[in-house]
């Protein structure tokens, strides 16, 4: 049966696909305006890192190319139909020497596996993922979307506890976009500087792994306030957070509170705090600057790699105290830099990953970026590894 309703699930969400294209192709016209864009990608890396014995210290090629396509529909001022997605081509030592790199790859946390492979070989993998494939409506002060999106509620520029729906990595180097979730999301706008949002997105894994939330946002002596509660993964969530400025510098923070519902004799886990601070300030020579402070009263993850991030709201960080500053330099008309910087005191481990990017014609810019672990040998990041990238991105 649960096979069954797999299947169900994932024609279900491939037929809307289907339904998108079809109504777009066969009446064009119907469409007021189309807009497509995206850009081609290519990245050569080499990762570092320490496998269990007898393995040892490693180093690793790999070889990836992806495409990006976005699609838009609008019928009219209040509908439109979204798509998005990107494909990637994987080649080299991971893909050769590690026959579960496939499998890594090829997942999907969205209620609807839209995950495929169509080439799975020894040498190379092909990897095709939609993560964007909504309806949005509009009029006057309402909005609904549904189908997969992205539910940005998070508010800091590095760490987002508030982000319930679709947490992201910062040590992820090829996703700018970030991920969706397959959710129904439906906005209020109650006063031009308040709003109020109610989400829901299933999981395969049924109601309690699921998640439906509500948010409340408002404005209060100059800040953007927001107010969040529901349902997280089988825990209530409780929190919020702000975003100002004093003096020319931006202040900003999330707070959340996870307490599980299962009663204390089901193995109920301890509360969960997240809170997430910072400030950041632009100075007159163009040196923009970032300063966070986390706390997770979870402790973070026992083990860490490049190739996984085991993050999530409850549990966004790989210790429970991380201090982390980001600067960003224009050094001419055509090249920027940037360097971010996080220590993990409780776990004696930092995390370094300095980056240029330089503007090679009007759509095409070529950069080079670097991630460095450094760890106690009794330390999570002790065996995370490094890698150094350079990517070619071409956007049409």
């Amino acid at each position: 049966m649960r096979a069954l309703f797999h299947s169900i699930r994932q024609k279900f969400i491939l037929s809307l696909g289907i339904v998108f294209f079809a109504v777009i192709d066969s009446n064009p016209s119907s469409a007021q305006e189309l807009q497509f864009g995206g850009y081609l990608q290519a990245m050569p890396l080499r990762i570092a890192t320490t496998l269990p014995e007898p393995e040892g210290d490693q180093t690793y090629f790999e070889y990836r190319m992806q495409g990006r396509l976005n699609l838009r529909a609008d019928f009219g001022r209040n509908f439109s139909l979204h798509a998005q997605g990107r494909a990637r081509l994987f080649a080299g030592d991971l893909v050769q020497d590690f026959p579960v790199y496939a499998d890594f790859i090829d997942t999907d946390e969205g209620f609807v596996n839209l995950s495929w492979m169509p080439v799975r070989s020894g040498d190379v993998l092909l990897h095709l993922l939609p993560d964007r494939l909504y309806a949005d409506w509009s009029s006057g002060d309402w909005n609904i979307r549904a189908g997969r999106q992205r539910i940005n509620w998070g508010i800091n520029m590095l760490s987002n506890p508030n982000d319930v729906f679709n947490i992201y990595s910062v040590y992820e180097f090829d996703y700018p976009e970030r991920p969706g979730t397959d959710a129904v999301r439906i906005r209020y706008f109650t006063g031009w500087d308040s709003r109020l949002e109610i989400a829901a997105a299933p999981s395969r894994a049924g109601m309690r792994q699921s998640v439906v939330a509500a948010l409340y946002g408002f404005g209060f002596r100059g800040y953007d306030v927001q107010l969040i509660t529901g349902w997280y993964r089988n825990r209530l969530a409780l929190g919020g957070g702000w975003a100002g400025s004093m003096g020319g510098t931006g202040l900003k923070g999330e707070l959340m509170l996870f307490r599980d519902v299962e009663a204390p004799e089901s193995g109920r886990r301890e509360n969960s705090f997240v809170a997430a601070v910072s400030a950041d300030h632009m100075f007159s020579n163009g040196l923009f600057a970032i300063a966070e402070v986390l706390y997770n009263s979870s402790g973070g993850t026992e083990t860490f790699g490049l190739l996984s991030q085991p993050l999530s709201a409850d549990n966004p960080s790989i210790s429970a105290w991380q201090l982390s500053s980001t600067l960003q330099q224009n050094l001419n008309p055509l090249t920027d830099a940037a360097l971010t910087l996080i220590t993990y005191p409780d776990e004696r481990g930092a995390f370094i990953s300095p980056s240029v990017t330089r503007s090679l014609t009007q759509n095409t810019d070529a950069s080079l970026l670097a991630q460095f672990f450094l760890g106690a040998s009794d330390s999570p990041l002790a065996d995370a590894g490094s890698l150094v990238l350079v990517s070619v991105k071409w956007n049409f």
